[in-house]
């Protein structure tokens, strides 16, 4: 792309528009192993700034020539979908404030850019707070967590980001901006009237659903989390009222662009009851994660540490939990928390007096700092890394949670039979578990084992009628494998979705659709890093 394209936004931006090497250089990555350099980066001021650039691309489109948009918070991305080669639009700059704060609605507005840590600090003086937030929430933004439907620790009892918002504000394709929020059946109607873009959009994904409905009703999967394609089944209710919004949400910048968001949030009180419980057989772990689903009170947040990685730990850092934790090492460490009370339920105490080989209370924030070290500390694994040999980001599955003790059980044949030197922990509630194999992207036989370990762990989650995507997107990383999730019916919808949104694939393109593995392996980086957030310790 010339500098002719740069000198034209810039005249016609309020925000900058930069083109220089170290610039493009800075942008070509994300927390991905993938990439790419963009050709410039706009930061908008504005909405408009915004609406100018997409419909600049659009024009261009029209005639032949394509120049992808993608959207960027803080570029913590780990499937590839904060990178591309055209534009960047990077909101942190300018689009980062919170707009309004209503604590009686109990609702907040925000622009993209605003850093999602600093906005719970906000929400925290007034007693409330965002629940879904992800594990990286002090150096990402509430556009990224949008973006990639985000959810966290408190995503056991909450859910995620999609359930959360109120209503969008989205800059279309060809520049347009377009409302979303939960319309009745007669504020719908007036959509489907529009002589507009967004009047086309709503009757075309309106026409979708209704002459689709057992093929949508494909993505209603047995897991409380799933981000791969697009969450069509959540558009249109039984009463009729209808939000794109759900759409929107975990789409990636694949289909609008978000430039102001509105959401609901929660009451918030810092005092907790915080348990750790050890179980010695995988066989107790699943009775109680499915007796747990039943207590009359559910805990907020469900984690689990195996064995494995707190072995990792000690041999990383051996005084890192010395005077917390001692050999024998438990085989599995859950931590489950209860808000607003100093006792968890008898129906949850009853249930780990009987599967649990011991366990641990508090409601003691002094004390409690222990429980949390002992769970956060598989962040030493993510930021460590021995010469070359770095942890890298390449799974996000999740299963049934009756299926965790296959999953386990999977997931540790595929660790030991592919010498991945890896360790498990993750959001156990929700079946979804984290390993980051160590692997050498400089050497060609590591990354040839990418994709061959892919492959097989793709096979077992698909196996256990689990997820690809849950906790993020599906980015560029999980692309080649969205058709393995869902029919050929089901896919082609996902596409189509994609086509009524943006007919010129001008936005994020390569991103849930057009990507396959041997493209995957032209952009790999030859080497990864954290270069982007080492301000703070990378957290999983």
């Amino acid at each position: 792309m010339s500098s002719k394209v740069a000198h034209y936004l810039q005249e016609h931006l309020v925000g900058e528009v930069i083109d220089s090497s170290d610039a493009r250089r800075y942008f070509s990555s994300d927390n991905s192993i993938f990439q790419i350099a963009p050709s410039l980066i706009v930061y908008p001021r504005n909405e408009n700034d915004i609406r100018k650039t997409a419909r600049f691309t659009w024009q261009l489109a029209e005639r032949g020539r394509l120049i992808p948009l993608t959207p960027r918070g803080a570029g913590t991305d780990e499937t590839g979908a904060a990178i591309g080669s055209g534009i960047i639009i990077a909101f942190t700059a300018h689009m980062n404030r919170i707009l309004e704060l209503n604590t009686k609605t109990k609702t907040v507005t925000v622009e993209p850019g605003i850093n999602y840590g600093k906005l719970q600090q906000v929400l925290h003086t007034h007693g409330a707070f965002l629940p879904p937030y992800p594990p990286g929430l002090d150096y990402s933004t509430i556009g990224g967590a949008i973006g990639n439907n985000a959810s966290g620790e408190k995503s056991f009892k909450y859910g995620s980001t999609r359930g959360f918002i109120k209503a969008l504000r989205v800059v279309l394709a060809n520049g347009e901006v377009m409302e979303t929020k939960r319309l009745s059946k007669r504020e719908l109607s007036k959509k489907l009237g529009l002589a507009t873009f967004e009047g086309e959009i709503y009757r075309s994904i309106d026409t979708l659903i209704e002459e689709n409905h057992a093929v949508v009703d494909q993505f209603k999967l047995n897991t409380s989390l799933n981000n791969a394609g697009y969450g069509l089944y959540q558009v249109k209710q039984k009463d009729g009222s209808f939000d794109l919004s759900p759409l929107i949400a975990g789409s990636q910048g694949t289909l609008g662009i978000v430039s102001e968001a509105s959401l609901d949030i929660e009451d918030y009180n810092p005092a907790s009851c915080l348990l750790m419980a050890e179980f010695d057989s995988v066989e107790k772990l699943q009775q109680a994660l499915l007796a747990l689903n039943n207590v009359k009170e559910l805990p907020s947040s469900v984690e689990l540490v195996d064995q494995s990685a707190l072995e990792e730990i000690f041999r990383l850092n051996p005084n890192h939990l010395k005077s917390l934790i001692s050999a024998p090492l438990p085989r599995f460490l859950v931590f489950m928390e209860f808000e607003n009370v100093k006792k968890p339920p008898k129906s949850a105490v009853k249930l780990l007096d009987t599967l649990a080989k011991g366990y641990d209370i508090s409601a003691d924030p002094e004390r409690q700092i222990n429980f949390h070290k002992i769970r956060e500390a598989v962040n030493v694994i993510s930021a460590h890394n021995e010469g070359l040999l770095r942890p890298l980001p390449l799974f996000d599955g999740a299963v049934p949670v009756d299926r965790v003790r296959d999953y386990l059980d999977g997931l540790h044949k595929l660790i030991k039979n592919n010498n991945l030197g890896s360790a498990l922990w993750g959001h156990i509630g929700e079946g979804n578990l984290v390993i980051k194999p160590r692997l050498n992207l400089g050497q060609v036989g590591d990354r040839q084992k990418i994709f061959r370990v892919l492959d097989e762990y793709y096979k077992l989650v698909l196996s256990l009628s689990g997820t690809i995507s849950a906790t993020s997107g599906d980015g560029r990383l999980r692309t080649p494998y969205i058709e393995r999730m869902y029919s050929p019916e089901a896919y082609a919808l996902l596409v189509k979705v994609k086509q009524i949104f943006d007919p010129y694939g001008t936005l994020n393109p390569g991103v849930k659709f057009g990507t396959t593995v041997e493209d995957l392996k032209t952009i790999i980086r030859s080497d990864y890093s954290l270069n982007h957030i080492y301000d703070h310790l990378p957290r999983s």
